[in-house]
């Protein structure tokens, strides 16, 4: 039986950024490292140009998990950070389902590292709960291509849609004509590609 298409609402959505620390970042294998970063980066512009309510979250960073990655404390100085003691699950943390459920948003956008931990618990946890979940699958990562496919095949059985950073922005954008420069800017900035559109696209706006 086919589902309905539930898509993305702007002021329905907030962003759940799970456990990008400096130490899980060494276990992404599944994608290159620089374009892993350049699409977590991504989906943190998308979530400020939508003004869409942001958490961060990060687990026991006092041990080899590490820190949280610096541009994201930067970007988001003023959003709930939660630096979870120990639990694995971010929703087994009470201070994360409160900042979650603060935001007063049904529908969860959630990315992390990994896959099939950090973003899947959560991710599970949440649609037990009645929110509806999208998952950023370029800006999570995982150890290679197996665990990955277990943990999308996993989500996507609870209910979870599996998405991108672009597709994510398209569906919150809904009409070009809302912001073409902000849109064009915002896919400018982690698209090469999408550059030289813009690029072409500016040029024959000034004749």
């Amino acid at each position: 039986m086919t589902k309905p298409y539930v898509r993305l609402d702007r002021d329905n959505a907030a962003v759940l950024l799970v456990d990008h620390q400096a130490g899980l970042l060494s276990l992404v294998r599944d994608i290159d490292p620089d374009k892993f970063k350049n699409n977590v980066l991504a989906l943190a512009d998308a979530a400020k140009f939508f003004n869409l309510p942001t958490i961060l979250t990060t687990s026991f960073e006092t041990g080899p998990n590490g820190p949280l990655v610096p541009e994201l404390k930067e970007m988001f100085p003023d959003a709930p950070y939660i630096a979870r003691p120990g639990q694995i699950n971010a929703w087994d943390n009470e201070d994360f389902v409160k900042a979650v459920k603060a935001t007063g948003k049904k529908q969860l956008i959630i990315a992390g590292v990994v896959t099939e931990v950090c973003v899947a618990f959560p991710a599970l946890s949440a649609i037990e709960e009645g929110f509806e979940v999208f998952v950023v699958a370029d800006a999570s990562g995982t150890f290679n291509a197996m665990t990955r496919d277990a943990a999308w095949d996993r989500m996507s059985a609870a209910g979870a849609q599996i998405m991108t950073w672009f597709g994510m922005a398209c569906e919150l954008h809904r009409d070009w004509r809302n912001d073409i420069e902000g849109l064009g800017a915002l896919c400018s900035n982690h698209i090469p590609d999408y550059r030289n559109l813009m690029t072409a696209y500016n040029t024959l706006q000034a004749k």
